[in-house]
Parts: C-alpha cells; sequence; structure tokens
C-alpha cells in the first residue's frame, strides 16, 4: 500500500486543533482532524504510525490510509468531509414524476368505500397504474411528508 506522507502548515493545525478542542463538528470529521493532527510528519507532529492511531481511536488502518490520500491528493477540506458516492448505491424510487403522480393522486378523491386516502391505498394505486414497479407505504410517507 502507498504511504502518504501528511505535512500540516501552521495555519492547517492550528485549524485542526481548534476544530479538535470547540468539539461541535461531528463526531466523524472531529475524528478524521485527530487523525491528520498525529499523523502530521512536519518537524512540530508527533508522526505517530497507523497503527498507534488505530489503537488509540478504534478506527482501521485502511480508513486512516483513505485519510491520508484524500489529504494529500484532494487537500483539508476533502479529507474532513464525508465522500459523496459516486454513483449511489440504489436509485431513488420517488422522483420528480413520481412525486407528481403521487401528489395528484392524493388530492383526488379517494376510491369508493373510504373516507381518505391511505398510505397503503396510495402505494398500492401507484403500482396499480403501474407508475412504479413496488412502493412500500413508508415510502409514500416520506415523500408526502418532503412535499407537505
Amino acid at each position: 500500500m502507498e504511504k502518504y506522507i501528511v505535512e500540516l502548515t501552521g495555519q492547517e493545525r492550528k485549524q485542526l486543533s481548534e476544530l479538535v478542542s470547540k468539539g461541535k463538528a461531528a463526531a466523524r470529521k472531529i475524528t478524521r482532524a485527530r487523525v491528520l493532527l498525529q499523523c502530521d510528519a512536519s518537524p512540530d507532529g508527533p508522526t505517530w504510525t497507523d497503527k498507534q492511531i488505530s489503537e488509540a481511536f478504534g478506527i482501521h488502518t485502511n480508513t486512516i490510509h483513505s485519510i491520508r490520500q484524500r489529504f494529500v491528493e484532494q487537500g483539508l477540506q476533502a479529507a474532513l468531509e464525508h465522500k459523496k458516492q459516486d454513483c449511489p448505491s440504489r436509485r431513488r424510487i420517488v422522483d420528480g414524476e413520481v412525486e407528481a403522480h403521487l401528489i395528484a393522486l392524493r388530492c383526488s378523491d379517494p376510491p369508493e368505500g373510504t373516507n381518505r386516502w391511505t398510505l397503503r391505498l396510495l402505494a398500492g394505486k401507484l403500482v396499480e397504474l403501474e407508475i412504479v414497479p413496488n412502493i412500500s407505504h413508508e415510502t409514500v410517507r416520506l415523500a408526502l411528508k418532503k412535499t407537505h
């Protein structure tokens, strides 16, 4: 595995130290800041090994390697932030078109024999009309909640 050398500038070290000491950021971001501070190979830095960092913070050495790599290749902010997926693992069921059908259906009269649309009725109708191949009532609930 290729070793990426982290050399923090004084400004970066100060920024990371403040982030860690304030503790007002996401836990994952603070942990990444701590990892970068301990990996610092500049003359002022502690230069811990990946194994020492792994044991101290309870994270895998592969995670430490990826933090180092992102810092060297993309900079400080990229190393601290959560990486967006290049390709989402699942396609969204409710896109703009399905959402429009759902809202139109919700605003229409409910089926005969019922007073109002339920989430299960809406989900069943979307499948019946072949707008989506399948959908759960919970997905319908979330979509309607989002549109209010």
